[in-house]
């Protein structure tokens, strides 16, 4: 797996329900997840943010939210098939990260089964597969025979249309967001080179999807790489992690390429490793650690884009504070306290 993310499973597990004799009663669905009912005042916060901010959360199917999501208790296989509907009910919760892609490619058939259970204006941040993205396979028995060797799908842009980006494109339609291509730390080579070869990638995928890029060595975060993106009409993908500068640095980096929206991923704080911070927040049911400092960027590039009129997608991990969800119901709250200022 990739630093951080936690296991996510489908929407739907084939062979859930067995087939009965069609003089049996008929066959009914898995009992529905139920939803926390959102309170008058989160409703009206949610009334209050700008136009096309999208808060949502690394993957949903945590057991821990409970009363904060979910109604009642309910295990990780069942929110990971079967959460994303009550998810999405919620008013604070418009998007969502999927994760597991960074994993395994998904067909068509499954982006369409996630994007028809959430509402019209809902929005997916999407990872794109890994083999796009790592020019060596890491030392990692998950890979198998090809761990340590040279990648050959690595920046293939015919790979990435054909296995990534189509499915992606055509599952999703009108509620796909951003498809991220991260970076993992690796050696990319030098930071000129790294970025003409993103460029030449980028330059050939398909028009229409709005590409993400998010890198992992801050030494690649140049003015090039940052103009290779532009050239193509894709974003660099802001990422609280300690491997990077903070948000609000990477935030004054980009802003003079004037992108066509703002994609951050709010990860992990500094000082902490994703193990050392699942260890001090699991089961992920409270905030533990306020990380003032992005929130407060945060917000502030919300309403600036917002004045601009373009989108700003955000991404909360449960390790960035805790709880993923509080972290961004926190950071509603902040958008509107400093829009009324």
């Amino acid at each position: 797996m990739s630093q951080g993310d936690e296991p996510q499973l489908g929407l739907f597990a084939p062979g859930e329900l067995p087939e009965k004799p069609a003089a049996q009663k008929r066959r009914r669905g898995p009992r529905p997840v139920e939803a926390v009912e959102a309170g008058d005042q989160q409703r009206a916060l949610a009334a209050a943010l700008p136009e096309h901010l999208y808060l949502g959360t690394s993957s949903w199917s945590f057991p821990g939210w409970q009363g904060i999501v979910w109604a009642g208790a309910e295990s990780q296989q069942r929110l990971a098939r079967h959460g994303l509907a009550a998810y999405a009910s919620h008013p604070l919760l418009n998007g969502v990260g999927l994760d597991r892609t960074y994993y395994q490619t998904l067909p068509t058939e499954e982006y369409a089964d996630y994007a028809a259970v959430v509402p019209e204006d809902f929005r997916f941040l999407v990872k794109a597969h890994e083999a796009v993205t790592v020019s060596r396979w890491p030392e990692h028995d998950r890979y198998g025979s090809k761990r340590g060797l040279d990648n050959p799908l690595f920046l293939d842009a015919a790979y990435a249309t054909d296995e990534v980006v189509a499915p992606f494109a055509e599952g999703l339609g009108e509620k796909a967001g951003p498809l991220v291509f991260q970076f993992a730390p690796q050696d990319l080579g030098s930071p000129e080179s790294f970025a003409d070869h993103l460029h030449r990638f980028l330059a050939a995928l398909p028009r229409g999807p709005f590409y993400a890029v998010e890198i992992r060595n801050r030494e690649a975060l140049t003015p090039r790489y940052l103009e290779a993106l532009a050239d193509v009409g894709a974003v660099h993908c802001v990422n609280r992690h300690p491997r990077m500068p903070e948000v609000d640095a990477q935030a004054r980096a980009i802003a003079a390429f004037d992108g066509p929206a703002f994609v951050c991923r709010w990860m992990l704080r500094p000082g902490l490793t994703y193990q050392g911070g699942y260890r001090r927040y699991h089961p992920f049911d409270r905030l533990v650690d306020d990380d003032l400092t992005t929130r407060r960027a945060l917000a502030e590039i919300a309403l600036g884009m917002a004045e601009r009129g373009k989108p700003v997608f955000v991404t909360a991990n449960n390790k960035a504070e805790g709880c993923a969800p509080l972290s961004l119901f926190r950071l509603a709250e902040e958008v509107v306290r400093l829009a009324e200022e």
